[in-house]
């Protein structure tokens, strides 16, 4: 029972570690609104998670203002 217990710990914690890197890098490769743009806070949470920088020649604006 302790092994079954311990194996869904584990399991639960790998799917939140997978979970975690795959929201970060997804977030790192969408459009961003121009506010958020030089978020320094999320820039240095996402780097810590995913080990990455954030390219910011690969991401645009969300919204290119007035047309």
């Amino acid at each position: 029972m302790t092994i079954l217990i311990g194996l869904l710990i584990l399991g639960w914690v790998a799917a939140a570690v997978i979970g975690t890197q795959a929201y970060f890098r997804g977030e790192q490769s969408k459009p961003i609104h121009e506010r958020n743009w030089n978020s320094d806070s999320f820039e240095n949470l996402a780097k810590s998670v995913t080990g990455e920088e954030i390219d910011y020649t690969k991401r645009l604006p969300a919204y290119w203002g007035e047309l």
